[in-house]
């Protein structure tokens, strides 16, 4: 029998759990305060927290969990490709964190997150601010909430996994 902490069925599984589970609550706590709190706050005071929140979070760990959890998911997959049931709800967990978290991402709040960050905040008229908050808030937010329920549904995927691991 594998040792727990030799087995890479094992060590994949925790590992694609643990990092979807970060970016999950990650994303949770930012649709369920960060957004909704700088939200009411005044245009330009809105766009410069939401442009240094984007500049802080940019960093080596988030960037572990995020391209982590993809990683490990697919690998997780592989590793139990012997055992269909365990095989397609371990692919399913990568392919939708793939395509609406990893993807969606990229393609979605990453250039919205690069519009506000050329932006040079000392020197915009209100009403330009105004006009780039408009362009902004409510399509990032949007997209944000589509990645959340995806992360969440992914790591739940992973969780019903580890529960079914030695039953199937």
């Amino acid at each position: 029998m594998e040792s727990l902490i030799t087995d890479n069925k094992t060590i994949t599984l925790l590992l694609a759990t643990l990092f979807t589970g970060l970016l999950a609550g990650v994303f949770f706590t930012w649709s369920n305060a960060i957004t909704p709190g700088i939200g009411r706050l005044y245009t330009l005071s809105y766009l410069r927290a939401f442009q240094e929140m984007n500049r802080t979070i940019l960093n080596p760990l988030f960037f572990l969990v995020i391209f982590g959890a993809m990683f490990f998911s697919f690998a997780t997959a592989y590793f139990h490709k012997s055992n269909t049931v365990l095989f397609w709800l371990f692919l399913s967990a990568a392919v939708i964190y793939f395509i609406g978290v990893f993807l969606l991402t990229i393609m979605g709040n990453v250039p919205l997150n690069e519009m506000l960050n050329k932006t040079d905040l000392l020197t915009i008229s209100l009403e330009d601010a105004n006009v780039l908050r408009e362009k902004f808030e409510a399509k990032w937010n949007t997209l944000h909430l589509i990645r959340t329920i995806v992360a969440v549904i992914s790591f739940l995927l992973l969780i019903i996994g580890c529960l079914l691991k030695n039953k199937v």
